[in-house]
């Protein structure tokens, strides 16, 4: 399926490794422009290379033509402050403001106990995952409405669907991200005038995230990791972790032009560990 993004350009936040990386190699794969944002320079730029050098050999899906090769720029930056959302504007090359696509993407603040929590680390988790999502939606979606395209995807969490209570300084932030997305994204400003905004969910998906949370989890119950690892693959319908891979085709198709009438959504992605109906 040509998902219609040949040409499109697209920043793409905690685009190192992970979810992010994902999501920026399936919409390059579809003739994307990505503007890869992390803070690990060297991380950042080998995933970079890589990329390159894969779509140097890929072609369209529809098989029909030799997918244009799309730009891959970097910026080694800290998305959830001023100056880092500045150097990923103003990157040599790239679009400024004028972006079509936007993946908003922060890593979740740590677990923890409630009551150890401070103003502080309630204020960076908000601050990185609420606010600046927030900061780089108001940055770019008017641009994306005067040209009548915009799709603006939030990386957040199955937490928001069902919280974990270890995890409060996650879902606190990211809910109120949530909530805020089900109001802008119904604003006939933008939903009128070709812009979406929806929620990617995700659950248990193979990433560095994951394995640190899992071997934290084997050395505060002291059990082997690989048995921590079994049981909670055992918890989810599917038997197995998503991958980062599957994760990216889901938010290019949200992306895509066939999606326009899907907005202000939570998409859960999940293996159906969730076991509500709604």
């Amino acid at each position: 399926m040509d998902l219609g993004l040949t040409g499109k350009w697209a920043l793409v936040c905690g685009a190192s490794k992970g979810l992010g990386l994902g999501c920026a190699q399936a919409l390059a794969q579809e003739g994307v422009h990505v503007v890869l944002v992390a803070r690990g320079a060297p991380v950042l730029q080998q995933a970079a290379a890589e990329l390159r050098a894969y779509l140097a050999h890929f072609s369209h899906p529809s098989g029909l033509n030799p997918l244009q090769l799309p730009q891959v720029l970097t910026v080694a930056a800290d998305i959830t402050t001023p100056d880092g959302r500045e150097a990923a504007f103003g990157v040599p090359g790239g679009p400024g403001r004028n972006f079509d696509i936007v993946v908003t993407n922060a890593g979740g603040p740590p677990p923890g106990d409630f009551r150890d929590w401070d103003r502080e680390a309630w204020l960076k988790a908000v601050d990185a995952n609420m606010l600046t999502p927030i900061e780089l939606i108001k940055a770019t979606v008017d641009g994306m409405a005067a040209r009548g395209f915009g799709r603006v995807v939030n990386i957040t969490s199955s937490a928001v669907k069902a919280p974990i209570d270890i995890l409060g300084l996650s879902n606190g932030a990211r809910s109120g991200l949530t909530g805020f997305v089900a109001g802008v994204a119904r604003n006939p400003s933008l939903a009128a005038h070709g812009v979406t905004v929806n929620n990617l969910l995700p659950g248990a998906f193979d990433t560095d995230r994951l394995r640190t949370t899992l071997q934290g989890a084997a050395t505060k119950t002291g059990q082997p990791v690989d048995a921590v690892v079994e049981a909670r693959r055992n918890g989810i319908p599917a038997r197995r972790f998503g991958t980062p891979d599957e994760f990216g085709r889901i938010c290019a198709f949200v992306c895509s032009m066939h999606a326009g009438y899907i907005t202000g959504q939570n998409i859960l992605a999940d293996g159906g560990a969730y076991p509500g109906a709604f």
